[in-house]
């Protein structure tokens, strides 16, 4: 089910995913709060719908914020090979340094934690690395969306 947010215009467009941050100190006594700060943090989330509400002023976004509808988005990750099966419960192999590697958005994935089991809902394939420079024998996989807390 959808949940009504506030984000910047910029952000503001269906299929556009984000990781919320949480609250910044810019935030206090802003009237909008409630409306902004109704995510989980650390979450990913994907726009499904942007409202014809207008603009409203804010302290953080420097063009506003317009109210969107978000929906937890799945996440992709690269998984151990022999646990990457649909349906199965994996977690990421832990953090890996080559941040010029094709494969590291998969590796460290945006609103993914290390030591976290997360839920496979499809395999993906083959990542987007030649080769692992740790030696990881990976899968490109696609989390279910995490349960909002």
């Amino acid at each position: 089910m959808a949940t009504v947010t506030l984000i910047g215009p910029r952000l503001a467009e269906e299929g556009t995913e984000f990781v919320f941050e949480g609250e910044s100190p810019d935030c206090e006594g802003c009237p909008y709060r409630g409306q902004c700060l109704n995510l989980t943090e650390g979450m990913r989330y994907q726009v499904t719908g942007v409202r014809e509400s207008g603009t409203l002023e804010c302290a953080v976004h420097d063009t506003g914020v317009t109210a969107v509808e978000v929906e937890p988005a799945p996440i992709r990750a690269n998984v151990a090979s022999n646990s990457a099966y649909a349906g199965s419960n994996a977690k990421l192999e832990g953090p890996c340094p080559y941040t010029d590697c094709p494969s590291h958005e998969f590796c460290e994935p945006l609103g993914a934690e290390f030591e976290t089991g997360y839920k496979i809902r499809e395999v993906v394939g083959d990542p987007p690395h030649d080769y692992c420079a740790l030696d990881r024998d990976l899968t490109l996989v696609e989390f279910e969306p995490r349960e909002e807390t």
